[in-house]
């Protein structure tokens, strides 16, 4: 098949089913700065970043005071978090740490950074920052070479005592 979607296309948002809309909020809102751009009833609220009608929707119609799904199944695997700047990203980290939340990772990949984490319902959450694409690795016939190398978080939280450009 020759056909190829076209190169703009973005995955514009995720809906995440949820056991306690609440816990997710201080989640997706308290910790991470997502903002609540419209709630749906009492069982479904929508989130942004940067005033975008929605990146995700929560809700309860299906998984009210449910159990997370077992990790040994099919399904969702995790969300991924882009941050704009390498700055940001090591923000976001510091505030995790600093609130104690648990981490489950943290790799450099060649052409991004990131962080792994799981939500209350045991989402997976990769919090990440691209590095710009010329500095994506390359073998000799110019294929990507994605990898996953430790993260050093001392050069990431670097970031947050240089000045502004």
């Amino acid at each position: 098949m020759d056909y190829k979607i076209p190169a703009q296309t973005r995955i514009g948002h995720v809906h995440l089913k949820v056991a306690d809309i609440e816990k997710s909020l201080a989640f997706y809102r308290d910790l991470l700065g997502f903002e609540i751009m419209q709630w749906y009833g009492s069982s479904a609220v929508f989130i942004s970043a940067g005033g975008y009608h929605h990146h995700i929707g929560l809700n309860t119609w299906h998984s009210k005071n449910a159990s997370p799904a077992p990790l040994n199944t099919a399904g969702l695997y995790h969300i991924a978090i882009l941050y704009p700047s390498k700055k940001d990203l090591a923000f976001a980290v510091k505030r995790l740490i600093d609130e104690k939340y648990p981490l489950t990772g943290a790799s450099d990949h060649g052409v991004s950074l990131a962080i792994y984490l799981n939500d209350p319902d045991s989402n997976g959450v990769e919090l990440y920052w691209d590095r710009p694409k010329e500095e994506w690795p390359l073998d000799g016939k110019r294929n990507l070479q994605m990898g996953s190398d430790a993260l050093d978080l001392n050069e990431l939280f670097s970031e947050l005592t240089q000045s502004p450009e």
